[in-house]
């Protein structure tokens, strides 16, 4: 506890500062309201990585699950199997390339969507939120198999309508590719309209009808007043988009029945599967996902400084 004197008329006065303690307290405060949460998802998430990292150091196969042979530590020797690995490079980088096409074509959509959703009317708003919301509750393994129904090559209504007959959709390497992408993002963008929606409702009108009476264009107006104001948001749904990605597996797998013929569109979590569950790798498998979590917190922490170098914050 510190204390100051001042002096008055009636001669010098000693006053008391506010006690440290309860700013201390203050401070702590909002960490103690996490606790609850914390002891949920701490366990909940850590002991998985904790053993995800554990069996990606040893020798485990399937001999070793069976108990016929004993497991033997190897230390980083299936994290040097896998960075010598071509395959393993090609699998990566499709996947980097896939997953960024994702993630702009999802905010893209789900941010011209939001858009529309403040100009229309009070029916077709409503029409347009249970249409994305129900695209945004199916099942991935549902909206994948009506998917694939739709672009069978024999009873697909697309090439009914096409007028095509017996076309194979998921030949093609990239055709495979966008027909899963638009699956993806028929899923995901929802999300990021509902959120870009809501921020978008929270700016003040007064801002954008003091843009207008300033000759600002809708369009200027978008780039220039509402994504800076938004950038907080964007940067929690592009976080989000990245995350979930990155680790696609549903759709590809279901739709090109484990990643295409020859495995031509296989991904990262698809190749970690097959790699621990189709070879019995499950040590090498598990090495695979380690290098997916660390990918994903590099990307994912390097974002995060980005902003707040540029004076952003979350």
């Amino acid at each position: 506890m510190t204390t100051a004197t001042t002096t008055t008329a009636a001669g010098p006065e000693t006053t008391r500062a506010r006690p440290a303690a309860p700013r201390a307290r203050g401070r702590l405060r909002p960490w103690l309201y996490l606790l609850p949460a914390a002891a949920v998802l701490l366990p909940l998430f850590g002991y998985p990585i904790y053993m995800l990292g554990l069996l990606s150091v040893f020798d485990y196969r399937q001999a070793q699950v069976s108990g016929g042979e004993p497991t033997r530590f190897i230390g980083f020797e299936n994290y040097a199997t896998l960075l010598g690995d071509q395959r393993f490079w090609s699998v990566l980088a499709q996947t980097v390339v896939f997953a960024a096409a994702l993630v702009v074509a999802t905010l893209a959509v789900g941010a011209a969507l939001a858009v529309v959703l403040t100009k229309a009317g009070r029916v077709p708003r409503l029409l347009l939120s249970l249409a994305a919301m129900a695209a945004w509750a199916a099942p991935a393994m549902t909206g994948s198999t009506v998917w694939m129904f739709l672009f069978d090559a024999d009873l697909g209504l697309v090439n009914q309508v096409l007028g095509i007959e017996g076309y194979n959709w998921f030949y093609d390497k990239w055709v495979t590719f966008g027909i899963v992408g638009a699956t993806v993002v028929w899923h995901s963008f929802p999300f990021v309209m509902v959120t870009l929606y809501a921020g978008i409702q929270a700016i003040p009108g007064s801002v954008l009808e003091a843009a207008a009476l300033d000759g600002a264009s809708a369009w200027s107006s978008f780039w220039r007043i509402i994504v800076p104001m938004l950038r907080p948001l964007i940067t929690i749904v592009v976080i989000q988009s990245i995350i979930w990605d990155f680790k696609i597996f549903t759709q590809i797998y279901v739709m090109t029945n484990g990643g295409g013929i020859a495995g031509q569109n296989s991904v990262l979590n698809v190749y970690a599967y097959q790699t621990a569950f189709g070879s019995s790798e499950y040590g090498l498998g598990s090495a695979i996902g380690v290098i997916m979590t660390l990918i994903l917190l590099a990307v994912t922490l390097l974002y995060i400084r980005a902003l707040y170098r540029s004076g952003e914050k979350l």
